[in-house]
């Protein structure tokens, strides 16, 4: 029981998973540093426009200068950030062609067993069968067809018949006597019969 809970599970995460997972948290965290520059430089300009108010010009210029390099490293992060995305971008296409390449390799493998059970020759060998097959079965059929003259056929015909009204079954006449006293009942019965006499006499 310990050795079967003990057990380590095999890890479906990959190196290529790691190092992409890396890769969004540093993207994360540049954009995070992004944010908060843009915010700075919002909050410095009006600061700047401030002092230029209050006539203090010197201080102003410090600050907007200071602007200016936050600027740069905004660029500069920016420029990070596009490339690790980039560099996330490849390694996701490469997990997928990786996959593409293993599904095309299996299915090779796959093509060079049934290749191996399934030659050329056996192939042919099947067709020129299933040919000398088809090509039989249309000289029997060639044959049953020419040797039939119109008397077999209507031959044929009457024994279709014949066993059609075989299979044809009349109803059962009562055994038993009617009840006395109701003459318009036996009357009635007496013409149902007559009725079906005629007609299966007919048939």
């Amino acid at each position: 029981m310990g050795n079967l809970f003990g057990r380590k599970r095999r890890s479906r995460v990959t190196e290529q998973d790691k190092a992409v997972l890396q890769l969004k948290q540093q993207r994360d965290k540049l954009k995070q540093y992004q944010k908060r520059i843009t915010l700075n430089l919002e909050r410095e300009r009006a600061v700047a426009r401030q002092l230029l108010r209050d006539g203090k010009k010197e201080k102003a210029m410090l600050l907007l200068k200071k602007k200016r390099y936050q600027e740069q490293l905004l660029d500069k992060t920016e420029n990070q950030i596009s490339n690790l995305e980039r560099m996330v971008q490849d390694i996701e296409f490469t997990q997928i062609e990786m996959k593409v390449i293993e599904g095309l390799k299996i299915g090779n493998e796959c093509l060079n067993k049934m290749h191996e059970v399934m030659s050329i020759e056996e192939v042919e060998r099947i067709i020129d069968e299933t040919q000398d097959a088809v090509e039989y079965q249309r000289q029997i059929d060639e044959m049953l067809a020419g040797s039939l003259s119109a008397e077999d056929e209507d031959a044929i015909l009457e024994e279709l018949n014949a066993i059609t009204q075989e299979e044809v079954k009349l109803p059962e006449v009562p055994t038993e006597p009617l009840p006395e006293g109701i003459p318009g009942r036996i009357s009635l019965f007496n013409c149902m019969t007559s009725c079906f006499s005629c007609i299966f006499s007919e048939v």
